[in-house]
């Protein structure tokens, strides 16, 4: 198995960035989800809710994000160090920390192309968020993810799902940072320690999956799939599951072609 793609979304639930390699940081992929949106109640902006913010992309150049709009093509570049030094109190699902505003400008652009008041935030390296003790495995942190620093897909998964739509989604959908070729379908499910070039990690939570997955990309327009067809065959205890959350245990760079070594397997918890 090696790894075939590697993406970042600095920005919380906005188009990702596919890259060629990957410096791990601490609490995963450096710039990955250090930035997110926030309503007027300082809680995070998603896709779940407000489905156009897939029509934003992030590009990261230079010392800049670049968010562009894929249809009005609308654009604003804002430096990765927040012209900010106001903090505030912050929340994402339970966990509410201290985030740095960006800049007024950016808030006033983001709330023009969503049509949502909102503001930009960011993360900074003195705000510790910790990932749940359940599956930590030493004291894990992570950015504004969800829960995890890092999510994993194989290509043989996407492929089996594919296989049975009556039309194709792309990666996109699942908004993984690692994905791999070789394997088998799921193969990801029994992964509970491998290794990639020098570094472990930890396959610590199947991923349950939401409606984020129906979204298209592109269009920003909702469908029943692929959640619907996953439902059937990938579904236990009321939750969908595709893709496995992942602890990393140092630092290091991440490549595409790095060779993954299995090192310790687990149990499946859905039998395919």
């Amino acid at each position: 198995m090696q790894v075939s793609e590697l993406y970042i979304y600095p920005i919380k639930s906005l188009g990702g960035i596919a890259v060629s390699s990957a410096e791990l940081t601490d609490r995963g992929f450096q710039y990955d989800r250090r930035w997110m949106l926030i309503d007027e109640g300082n809680n995070f902006l998603t896709q779940r809710e407000y489905p156009q913010m897939a029509l934003l992309q992030v590009d990261l150049i230079g010392d800049h994000l670049v968010v562009s709009h894929k249809i009005n093509k609308a654009s604003i570049n804002i430096s990765v160090i927040p012209e900010s030094q106001e903090m505030i109190i912050a929340k994402v699902w339970s966990y509410k920390g201290k985030l740095q505003l960006v800049s007024t400008v950016a808030d006033k652009w983001f709330s023009t192309m969503l049509s949502i008041p909102c503001r930009l935030v960011y993360m900074p390296d003195s705000t510790i968020r910790k990932v749940s003790s359940y599956y930590a495995v030493n004291k894990d942190i992570t950015s504004l993810s969800d829960g995890y620093p890092l999510l994993l897909i194989g290509e043989a998964s996407l492929q089996d799902l594919n296989s049975r739509l009556s039309a194709p989604v792309p990666i996109d959908r699942f908004r993984p940072n690692i994905v791999f070729s070789g394997g088998k379908p799921f193969e990801e499910d029994t992964m509970a320690v491998f290794e990639i070039n020098g570094i472990n990690f930890y396959g610590v939570k199947l991923c349950a999956r939401c409606a984020i997955t129906t979204i298209d990309q592109n269009s920003a327009e909702k469908n029943k799939e692929p959640l619907k067809t996953l439902a059937s065959y990938r579904k236990k205890n009321f939750n969908i599951y595709f893709g496995q959350n992942v602890i990393h245990g140092g630092s290091g760079k991440i490549n595409i072609g790095d060779t993954i070594r299995v090192i310790k397997t687990k149990r499946r918890k859905i039998i395919v």
